[in-house]
């Protein structure tokens, strides 16, 4: 019965993911979604991506958390348009939740790139289509480098890598090298980007790799 019941909350969801992917295509926008643990720093790092796309795409923010709108009051500083989803006990966000956000951030705003912070979690947002044209890994020094192996979905579809908090990477255990093998076992081909989003360090690769996709995928979303 329970596996059941999994396969169709799963296949209502893809339907709704293929509705997002109709709606995003329509109005020619990217989207990527963004999945680390609690505390991973994804929130720093969407903050210092908004600040440097200034100019070049036009972005906006989907921030998923159980509870609080914290992080979108600090997206909100920026300048750029974003939606607060709380969902109360679920660990994730699925694609029904997506769709209303999409609608209600969109309005007259011709966005480039919408990225979706996710809930804190590196298990049930990887098995969560919610319609992303990229989902980007998110992991920071200070959770240790056994992650990878020990949650293979997420890496392994991860279109990027993006190792955060680098900084503090002396005053931990965390083996770069070590990290970076166990990624490729499973994803031998996204790239890896080393940020520290507080200091601003290893922004440019990583702000031309969104570019870079946009551009690429625009033929394809438009």
């Amino acid at each position: 019965m329970e596996i059941k019941v999994m396969n169709k909350v799963l296949a209502a969801n893809d339907a709704w993911a293929q509705e997002n992917r109709a709606l995003l295509k329509k109005s020619g926008v990217l989207m990527v979604n963004l999945i680390g643990s609690p505390g991973a720093g994804k929130t720093a790092l969407l903050e210092m991506t908004l600040e440097h796309l200034k100019g070049k795409l036009v972005a906006g923010v989907i921030e998923g958390d159980i509870a609080t709108t914290r992080d979108a009051e600090r997206i909100q500083k920026k300048g750029v348009p974003v939606c607060q989803i709380n969902t109360g006990t679920a660990c994730h966000l699925d694609a029904n939740l997506v769709n209303g956000a999409i609608n209600q951030i969109s309005g007259e705003v011709k966005f480039d790139i919408i990225f979706v912070e996710n809930i804190g979690n590196l298990v049930c947002p990887a098995e969560f289509d919610i319609g992303e044209h990229a989902k980007i890994a998110v992991l920071s020094v200070t959770e240790g480098d056994d992650k990878i192996e020990k949650y293979p979905l997420l890496f392994s579809q991860a279109r990027a890598l993006v190792i955060t908090k680098m900084a503090l990477h002396g005053f931990t255990n965390f083996d770069l090298a070590r990290s970076q093998v166990e990624f490729r076992k499973l994803n031998p081909s996204a790239p890896i980007f080393k940020v520290d989003s507080l200091k601003g360090e290893g922004v440019e690769p990583w702000i031309q790799f969104l570019v870079s996709m946009r551009r690429d995928a625009a033929g394809q979303i438009i």
